[in-house]
């Protein structure tokens, strides 16, 4: 029995092993690949130890990877088998109890016991990483925030987890729609860290809500070295720089990040890298742009994925791609597959999110590819403020979004189209595809003064 840094018991971990613990941490913390290798150790050293392996059933839930999760599942119910929680401490049951929720597919009620958990231990770093993930995966913006703000007191400045901390809060400020604290919060993790590529991309949150797309840029220009190398969230912050680049109008570049960071031969096919790429496509064929052989590549990959239903929030990305690459059929098996598991399938949080939103989602993507846009709006409209309960951020889901403004201009429900469009452009005065799409709607309603404007008020936006 060994203890942490913070004094917590460590039951049945070595002193080495409590060291591969501690690298596991600071690895996941700040994304480096090789977490994987890190929390392997641990259980090398030590097979018994209790963190080590609430750490690797969190790996395998966190990545939103079935085969992953099946894994992690198995492996940590064996260690279960024989177990005697009675000589844990109350912090290491906590632990088991919240991974074994999760890996039986109880995501929120995993996150309420990490929830509890945190508030008993707040330095317990292992509990706010995860649960910091999973209020991103539920799509939890105040959970997301707070979750890390009730603990952040407990936590002296200057120890060395301070800053990761700081940048995990700047990303739940910023879902929560504070922006600037967002922003000040985020440049603070940074101050202290600068390789905090969580940090770094809270940070370019704030610029991708705030419209400021041109300062986006300049951010991920001055820190390319700190956010570009080997990391797990590599592709996800090149998703970004991706989206401030779109906005300046320059599709050319935008595609060229596409081909050499988001999707290209040899990527590994992760799902979390296929959603961005899936992501970023869908935005430009929204816009009329589409990329015949770059869809069908992708479609390639998620078909080979071969995903069954368990994160719906992946599933509605692989409908984008079978729509882009023209596969209605392929993204209606899909549906199909996914309605059926709905009405036998146990009571997992995945169950509520597919029948509730990722259904509706991807019936709305299909109808949209059959350009029924009537039928798009129809299925969309009615779950549009309830798309955080399938998860991801408010910049992903704003494919979504935008998906529905489409729908209602192509569909002629311009009463409709002019709602959206005024809620976009009083919440994002600064962003030129709500300028284009207002042009649009004023060439729908037989302004022509009215679109002119609309169009060099987008253009000065772009290349401002």
């Amino acid at each position: 029995m060994t203890t942490d840094r913070h004094g917590h018991v460590m039951s049945d971990t070595s002193s080495e092993a409590l060291g591969h613990y501690e690298q596991a941490l600071d690895d996941l913390l700040f994304f480096r690949p090789r977490v994987v290798d890190s929390a392997r150790a641990v259980l090398a050293d030590s097979p018994r130890s209790v963190m080590g392996r609430a750490l690797a059933a969190y790996l395998g839930v966190l990545g939103t990877e079935e085969k992953d999760a099946a894994e992690a599942r198995t492996a940590f119910h064996g260690f279960l088998a024989d177990l005697d929680e009675g000589k844990l401490t109350p912090r290491e049951r906590m632990h088991l109890a919240a991974a074994t929720t999760w890996l039986d597919g109880d995501l929120h009620g995993a996150g309420r016991i990490l929830g509890d958990l945190t508030v008993a231990f707040p330095r317990d770093v292992l509990a706010l990483i995860a649960g910091h993930q999973h209020d991103f995966l539920t799509g939890d913006a105040q959970r997301l925030r707070d979750r890390v703000g009730g603990a952040l007191d407990a936590w002296d400045a200057h120890d060395p987890h301070h800053g990761p901390l700081l940048g995990m809060y700047a990303f739940g400020l910023e879902e929560s729609g504070h922006y600037e604290r967002a922003e000040e919060t985020g440049l603070a993790a940074l101050a202290q860290h600068p390789d905090d590529v969580w940090g770094i991309h809270g940070v370019a949150h704030t610029y991708e809500m705030r419209g400021r797309f041109t300062d986006g840029i300049r951010f991920l220009d001055d820190r390319t070295g700190n956010w570009s190398g080997d990391t797990l969230l590599t592709v996800h912050n090149w998703w970004h720089y991706a989206l401030f680049t779109l906005e300046t109008g320059n599709t050319a570049r935008v595609l060229e990040i596409y081909d050499a960071s988001l999707h290209r031969d040899g990527s590994p096919g992760a799902a979390m890298e296929l959603l961005d790429a899936a992501a970023l496509l869908w935005r430009l064929h929204l816009a009329g742009d589409d990329q015949g052989t770059r869809w069908a590549r992708l479609a390639d990959a998620w078909e080979r994925r071969a995903d069954g239903p368990h994160y719906a929030f992946n599933d509605a990305h692989a409908v984008m791609a079978y729509v882009g690459a023209d596969r209605i059929d392929r993204a209606e098996r899909l549906v199909k597959d996914r309605e059926n598991w709905v009405t036998s399938a146990p009571a997992v949080s995945n169950r509520w999110m597919t029948a509730e939103i990722g259904l509706p989602v991807c019936r709305a993507l299909i109808a949209y590819g059959r350009h029924d846009h009537a039928a798009a709006v129809e299925h969309l409209l009615p779950v549009r403020h309830r798309l955080n309960d399938f998860g991801g951020s408010h910049a992903q889901r704003d494919a979504l979004q935008r998906t529905l403004v489409e729908a209602a201009l192509r569909a002629g429900r311009t009463d409709l189209a002019r709602t959206l469009l005024s809620e976009r452009g009083n919440l994002r005065p600064v962003c030129p595809y709500n300028w284009f799409a207002k042009a649009r709607l004023a060439d729908l309603l037989g302004d022509p003064a009215g679109a002119a404007a609309a169009r060099r008020r987008a253009t000065d936006q772009a290349t401002a």
